[in-house]
């Protein structure tokens, strides 16, 4: 998983559905039977999504392990993937994207917020924003995603202004002295926390998240087309982007009221001949 450069808390994740699995068996995780996992899937009181994404870690091992020659079969064949639910795109609204601008914060929350909101950037990667790079003559901020890939993305005017009262160099967030180690990022969950705490504060429903889900909502409600979306998203695929995207209500009104019972029948001519 480190060869292919998962991040650390992927890592650490996948470890931990292995020695439930191990620990609920009985057995080490790589001499699991079909009816076992099966059992264990089945057993968790987990949601239909978070079983299904311990489907698919389990099925990465097994593959592995078979790739290696370490075991013959593969059980998780035997066992299809645990469908999940149609998932929903959960943006904030509009009015609380106001209330939660005009609530009093540090700089630096407010970065946060904005680089989730107007870049549309995940919790680990704002941890990860430095100075170097962001490029306030060119207006583009460079941004590592998924699996260590870079990414370009223009510089909202309102990012390009909080950018120019924050490090040129270095670390936007940098970790406290008593780090573990000295010199880096803050965590991830960090920024979440910081965040909420100020969403709570606001009286604003959701997550961190939702403001990137409000990101993608709000390029396509204005008008952007959904293949330009999902670059800005940062999707491999258009169907990941189509989760973000919720159609607001007012286009959805504007879609019922266009329906025409009698369009097939053809309006008159003041002539009298037929259109």
């Amino acid at each position: 998983m480190q060869a292919r450069s998962l991040r650390p808390v992927t890592i650490d994740e996948r470890l931990r559905v292995l020695r439930s699995l191990e620990t609920y068996c009985g057995t080490p995780p790589d001499e699991a039977s079909a009816a076992q996992i099966a059992e264990w899937l089945a057993a968790g009181t987990w949601s239909a999504s978070t079983r299904a994404t311990y489907h698919g870690y389990l099925k990465a091992w097994f593959d592995w392990l078979q790739a290696q020659d370490l075991r013959d079969d593969n059980p998780l064949l035997k066992i299809p993937a645990p469908r999940t639910p149609r998932r929903r795109p959960r943006p904030i609204d509009d009015q609380h994207m106001n209330r939660l601008l005009a609530t009093r914060m540090h700089t630096k929350t407010r970065a946060m917020i904005l680089l989730a909101a107007l870049a549309g950037l995940r919790v680990h990667e704002i941890a990860k924003v430095k100075g170097e790079d962001v490029d306030l003559i060119a207006g583009v901020l460079h941004v590592i995603g998924k699996g260590g890939v870079v990414d370009e993305l223009p510089l909202h005017p309102l990012l390009a202004e909080v950018a120019r009262e924050m490090p040129r160099r270095g670390y936007w967030f940098p970790a406290n002295a008593r780090a573990a180690v000295p010199g880096t990022c803050v965590r991830s969950k960090s920024v979440s926390d910081i965040i909420a705490g100020v969403m709570r504060r606001a009286e604003v429903p959701g997550t961190p998240h939702s403001l990137r889900h409000w990101f993608g909502t709000t390029l396509v409600d204005s008008g952007v087309d959904l293949r330009t979306a999902q670059e800005l998203l940062r999707h491999a695929s258009l169907a990941t982007t189509q989760i973000y995207t919720q159609v607001s209500s007012k286009r959805r009104v504007e879609g019922i009221n266009r329906l025409d019972p009698w369009r097939a029948i053809a309006p008159a001519d003041p002539t009298g001949a037929p259109v």
